[in-house]
């Protein structure tokens, strides 16, 4: 560790943690805790299966304290952060579950993520280690392992590379030194792990998150979701992300004792054999796929029939595809709407059709405080759209090492600024209108403007850029990157702009789904405009557009973009 990479921690006042303890919230647990109280509880009952493990509770507690034994055994110290980069597969839980055991906090990547946002949370975090599988969807995570090390400053301690499978150069996960395991564990007070926001300017902000507030929030979603031993979640999206890790997702679920089913695909190929073979009850997707699913459901020959709740959230469902979902695929909709900040909300499984069809949800807590505010910050009348401010006992007071993002997305008295609009009904229930920021929420993925035109503008031939988002029947909203070439140079083509992004080693959802050549961008009158101004012109100009060339009549603004433009990227960006 060094100084310029302090500690992740999360405060609350001591009257607001004083409050969150005596009303039960925040119940001095752990992660560790409640692995080994359900495998005494429930040792041969089954808690993860995928496509080549069945681990019970006893197994998966044997092997997360395996693993504890081995990272410490490298020499790994308590507090020391790990970059994990893992899909749906067993191993995930054993790692993390054994990081968790031996003090050290994970920081968790997706499996999308490439050098530029590794780097970032290796950085920022002051990470000690970085560990992943060798291989996944055709990407080999070895060769952004050897990239890393060979960038690393020299005076930098040394990364350590820890490798599910192949291991090659560096260590095998398998094969780690043990050493015994000290009997403390980590205070309930201190951060369990750090989550990665999709950070509305630049590079992803990082989320500590302590093991007595997420504790709460995905034992209190287990309740509302009425979970049981019984229960069987599917994990079809990613489950690095919050959604599927806490809403309830895999640790709600475990913890209320039932079995989690891995997928290594969302798609209806993968997912309805899964659903069939062992009884799934519950599972979450994002709207593209809810679509896929709901499209697929009438054709399969699959028994869909254990299913009894689909969630849906990570983007806006619209009411006339959330209508489907009970007569297509026989089941429950919940919707979910939350952030990896903290609030989290869920229409409840009883809710009439209208308040499930129409909203997306209402808080977890009686102690989350909502407010909607106008521009001034002042509250708006009921039922009228506004920006969505909360604090609460799962909603984070800062982002870890983060002076200005602090500034913007923290108010003096503790609320968090969501960089949603929404409105909230007179029944608490809220309904989401979109963001606030210049953030693109691409199935589910929020992806920062700034970010995209920061890789553009280093290209040799472009001069300026502005990336907007664009409203999109599959994927929610689609990124569109309106490009001004340099003067004198070789145009760019759009294809080839794409393909420049994705050798800059990011995630592919980052990519933009559509690029448009243009010559310049309108200025006020005195000469220059805002990027939020300039970003909300050329969006009004291009739809203006768009819908004039739909009506067959001319229309004054942006111009339609080459045929060669209209590119989707693989994925659903989940």
């Amino acid at each position: 560790m060094t100084a310029s990479s302090p500690s992740p921690r999360q405060i609350w006042p001591e009257d607001f943690a004083a409050r969150y303890r005596a009303r039960g919230y925040w119940r001095g647990e752990t992660f560790s805790d409640f692995l080994r109280a359900r495998a005494a509880e429930l040792p041969d009952n089954l808690a993860v299966v995928d496509a080549a493990n069945r681990w019970t509770y006893a197994e998966l507690l044997r092997r997360a304290e395996s693993m504890a034994a081995g990272f410490l055994g490298l020499g790994l110290r308590r507090g020391d952060r790990v970059v994990v980069q893992l899909g749906n597969r067993a191993e995930f839980f054993s790692v993390v579950f054994g990081l968790f055991r031996a003090g050290l906090v994970p920081v968790f990547a997706l499996p999308a993520h490439r050098l530029t946002e590794i780097r970032h949370f290796v950085a920022k975090s002051g990470a000690a280690a970085y560990l992943a599988a060798d291989r996944g969807d055709g990407f080999d995570y070895r060769m952004l392992a050897r990239s890393l090390i060979l960038e690393r400053d020299t005076a930098a301690p040394p990364l350590r590379v820890l490798i599910l499978g192949e291991a090659e150069e560096f260590t095998p996960l398998h094969a780690l030194p043990m050493v015994p395991l000290p009997e403390e564990d980590a205070s309930p007070s201190d951060v369990a792990f750090v989550q990665i926001s999709g950070g509305s300017t630049g590079l992803s902000k990082l989320i500590p998150r302590t093991h007595d507030d997420y504790i709460y929030s995905f034992r209190a979603s287990a309740e509302i979701c009425a979970l049981s031993l019984r229960s069987v979640y599917l994990g079809a999206l990613p489950i690095a992300h919050n959604f599927p890790m806490s809403s309830p997702g895999t640790f709600g679920t475990l913890y209320a004792g039932g079995r989690v089913v891995l997928s290594p695909s969302p798609s209806p190929e993968a997912a309805f054999p899964l659903i069939e073979r062992e009884g799934v009850t519950i599972t979450g997707l994002v709207p593209p796929l809810a679509l896929l699913w709901l499209d697929a459901a009438p054709k399969t020959k699959h028994d869909l029939s254990s299913l009894q709740v689909l969630q849906v959230g990570g983007a806006k469902f619209t009411p006339e595809v959330a209508a489907r979902v009970r007569p297509v695929l026989r089941c429950t909709l919940q919707q979910v709407f939350g952030m990896a900040e903290g609030l989290v909300n869920y229409t409840r499984l009883d809710d009439a059709e209208e308040v499930i069809v129409n909203t997306q949800g209402r808080p977890i807590s009686p102690d989350d405080e909502v407010l909607v505010v106008d521009d001034s910050g002042e509250p708006v009348p009921e039922g009228e759209p506004g920006y969505l401010l909360t604090r609460g006992p799962y909603t984070i007071r800062a982002y870890h090492d983060d002076p200005g993002a602090n500034a913007r997305s923290f108010t003096a008295d503790g609320f968090y600024h969501t960089g949603d609009i929404v409105r909230r009904r007179a029944d608490g229930y809220l309904v989401v209108g979109g963001r606030a920021g210049d953030h693109i929420n691409r199935a589910g993925e929020k992806i920062s403007a700034e970010e995209i035109e920061d890789h553009l503008l280093a290209h040799p031939q472009v001069f300026d850029v502005a990336v907007v988002s664009i409203p999109d029947e599959y994927l929610g909203e689609r990124s569109c990157a309106f490009v001004i070439p340099r003067s004198g140079a070789e145009r760019p083509r759009p294809t080839a702009l794409k393909a420049w992004m994705r050798a800059r080693g990011i995630a592919e959802f980052k990519v933009p789904d559509q690029v448009v050549l243009v010559e310049r961008f309108d200025t006020t009158a005195a000469g220059k405009t805002s990027r939020k101004e300039l970003r909300a012109r050329l969006r009004a100009e291009f739809l203006a557009a768009q819908a004039a060339r739909a009506a067959g009549t001319p229309a004054e603004g942006a111009a339609p973009p080459p045929a060669d433009n209209r590119s989707q990227n693989g994925g659903t960006g989940a």
